[in-house]
């Protein structure tokens, strides 16, 4: 990659971190491109040189942040026994490190946009087949339950997340 390649490179992934962080705090409908270009110190055009729209740019943070999720729960090594709680700390390692893009996928299906929808939809789906296929590799006992189970529970979390309720964190009370 030459440095022209690599500068741009760097532009769209702070556009893409500006963006998430922006559309965490204030929403899809609050947030302009203007704001995301502002926040990077571009101009509005150079965000459109990446991204088509503001929609397209929402997708692309739902996606970088699926790819980061789906990549973690392939990844993660665990005895079988261990590898629900092993994949529930990958996660725990996600929203550590990218916590507004996570949160962002978590809670996609609630903006009302037909693109935006449909993309959550077809998310959970591939991170439910993901989480199912690694539990019946190791031999869970009912994965498809268990992979139900696992993104509710990473649905309440996202949730909790947002809310700022502990309370309903799978780990509160453990360290009391």
């Amino acid at each position: 990659m030459n440095p022209k390649e690599e500068e741009s490179k760097s532009r769209k992934d702070q556009i893409l971190e500006a963006a998430a962080a922006l559309f965490a705090e204030y929403g899809y409908y609050k947030t302009t491109t203007a704001d995301v270009a502002k926040a990077v110190g571009v101009t509005q055009p150079y965000v459109f040189h990446f991204f088509k729209s503001k929609e397209a740019l929402y997708l692309a943070v739902l996606e970088q942040a699926s790819q980061r999720i789906l990549h973690a729960f392939s990844t993660v090594e665990a005895p079988p026994e261990r590898l629900p709680e092993a994949m529930g700390m990958a996660f725990a390692e996600l929203l550590k490190h990218h916590r507004n893009e996570i949160l962002l996928v978590m809670l996609a299906f609630a903006t009302p946009e037909k693109a935006v929808r449909e993309y959550a939809r077809k998310g959970f789906d591939h991170v439910y087949e993901r989480v199912k296929e690694r539990l019946e590799q190791a031999g869970v006992p009912n994965p498809g339950v268990r992979a139900s189970e696992f993104i509710g529970q990473g649905l309440t979390i996202a949730l909790a997340e947002t809310l700022n309720l502990p309370k309903l964190l799978p780990w509160h009370g453990l360290c009391d």
